[in-house]
Formats: structure tokens, C-alpha cells, sequence
């Protein structure tokens, strides 16, 4: 090879390697380019948030015990005044019933009479008359019942609970015993026809 041939081989050399810079610049610029740009979007986020509490179904009565009676005789009577408080947050409704004990088999139970009524005692309006065993008033049923009460969350109501053991009573109930329990059922009132 000549000395031009040598010089024109050199000339091509340098073409390519400019060429080859060029392109590498042009993809260079290019690619910067398209970061700039996706760089150069505003943004912005916002958030709410939201906080749940359910309400309280919450019933209570006080006393929790409502009468010890002792040597009780034929015409005896006595009363006592129950609070229905209703602790929850929510109204409540609320039905009470009850049960007896027999133990001795002498039915003292279904001897007593019990009156309930409305406010403290002697009481306003009735809401219970008859014999102990089964004393009850309104529905532990789901849904407003006939004679369930009603109370707000945090108020509360008193009942009047009177009880006598007739004149007629004979002797069979002498020394006969019963136990009640008085138990009383609530659920809410919102969204429950």
C-alpha cells in the first residue's frame, strides 16, 4: 500500500469514528431528553380516611337481689323498687320474664301473687298482675312486641315489684320455699321494627 492509500484509509477511520460519536450523541440527547421530560410531570395525591364505632346494647338492674323474705305467714305482703338501666349507647327496648323454683314439690310458686308497675313503688301503671311462677311482660322476641319497654342509651326507668301470699293459703305451704329470677332481655331499637 502506498502512502495514500494509507492516508485515504485514515480519512475513512476518522469518518466512521465521527459518524459513530454523532450517532452515539443523537441516542445520548435523545434518551436525556425523554427522562427530562417524564421528570418534568406535576403531581399530587390526597386522602380521606373514616373511623367506624358501633353503638352498645348494654341492660342492667339493680339490685341484683330484689327480695330476701323469711317466714313469710298467710296475708303478708311486701314490695321493692327495681332500676332498669340501660348502659349502652343506643336505645334499647326490653321485655322481662321469669322463672321459679319448686324444689320442695309444695308449689309455693304458683301460691305468691306479684304485681309489677311502672315507676317506683307503690308505682304507677300496671305491667304484670298474677301468680309468681311465669310472671312476665312484653316479648323477648325479636321486633317491637306488645308491652316491651323502651329506654334511651344512658337513661333509666324504676319498677315497682309487690307481693303477697293470699289469706286462703293452707297448710301444705308451711315451710315451703321458691327462688325467682327475674331476667330481663334487651336488643335495639334502630333498624329493628
Amino acid at each position: 500500500m502506498t502512502e495514500l492509500d494509507l492516508a485515504v484509509e485514515e480519512r475513512r477511520r476518522r469518518r466512521r469514528r465521527r459518524g459513530l460519536v454523532v450517532l452515539l450523541l443523537t441516542f445520548s440527547l435523545a434518551s436525556l431528553g425523554a427522562g427530562l421530560f417524564s421528570l418534568a410531570i406535576f403531581t399530587d395525591s390526597a386522602a380521606s380516611d373514616g373511623s367506624f364505632t358501633a353503638g352498645t346494647i348494654d341492660i342492667a338492674t339493680s339490685p341484683s337481689t330484689l327480695f330476701t323474705v323469711t317466714n313469710i305467714m298467710p296475708g303478708d305482703s311486701g314490695s321493692a323498687t327495681l332500676t332498669v338501666q340501660n348502659n349502652g349507647s343506643a336505645q334499647l327496648r326490653y321485655a322481662m320474664s321469669s322463672s321459679a323454683t319448686n324444689a320442695d314439690g309444695k308449689g309455693l310458686r304458683s301460691q305468691l301473687n306479684l304485681t309489677i308497675k311502672a315507676g317506683a313503688c307503690p308505682g304507677g301503671s300496671s305491667l304484670y298482675g298474677g301468680v309468681l311462677n311465669g310472671a312476665s311482660f312484653g316479648s323477648n322476641a325479636q321486633g317491637a312486641q306488645a308491652g316491651d319497654r323502651t329506654l334511651n342509651g344512658l337513661a333509666s326507668e324504676q319498677l315497682c315489684f309487690a307481693w303477697d301470699l293470699p289469706l286462703a293459703t293452707g297448710n301444705a305451704f308451711q315451710g315451703a320455699t321458691t327462688t325467682a329470677t327475674f331476667t330481663f332481655d334487651a336488643e335495639q331499637t334502630a333498624n329493628n321494627p
